[in-house]
């Protein structure tokens, strides 16, 4: 079993930046692939950013490429999104997810595929 707790969410002006970090604890986190998704009200799930258990490959969604970048530090179980140059269409709720153990797998965008979930931080991006 792995827990996931997101932190980080907030209320921000567009253009500016947030800092999201999702803290793992249970089964070993360095085994997982971690993955940020969204969900906007009244729209459903998608995928944002997600990263191998090594963290030496990370992919991104077209929407936020060249903005958002993610990252993880093994050692405190701990995976980050930073989120530069934020737009009002990046408000939703955002959640850390783990795919795993997946030390062969490849990285993937289908929610579906991810074993756990967090409950999610909000992120309100204003004009």
């Amino acid at each position: 079993q792995v827990q996931l707790v997101e932190s980080g969410g907030g209320l921000v002006q567009a253009g500016e930046s947030l800092l999201l970090s999702c803290a793992a604890s249970g089964r070993t986190f360095n085994s997982f692939h971690m993955g940020w998704f969204r969900q906007a009200q009244g729209k459903e799930r998608e995928y944002v950013a997600a990263i191998k258990w090594s963290g030496a490959i990370t992919d991104y969604a077209d929407s936020v490429q060249g903005r958002f970048i993610i990252s993880r530090d093994n050692a405190k179980n701990t995976v980050y999104l930073q989120m530069n140059s934020l737009k009002p269409e990046d408000t939703a709720v955002y959640y850390c997810a783990a795919r795993g153990p997946a030390s062969t797998a490849a990285l993937t965008t289908d929610p579906g595929r991810y074993n756990y979930w967090g409950q999610g931080t909000q992120v309100t991006v204003s004009s």
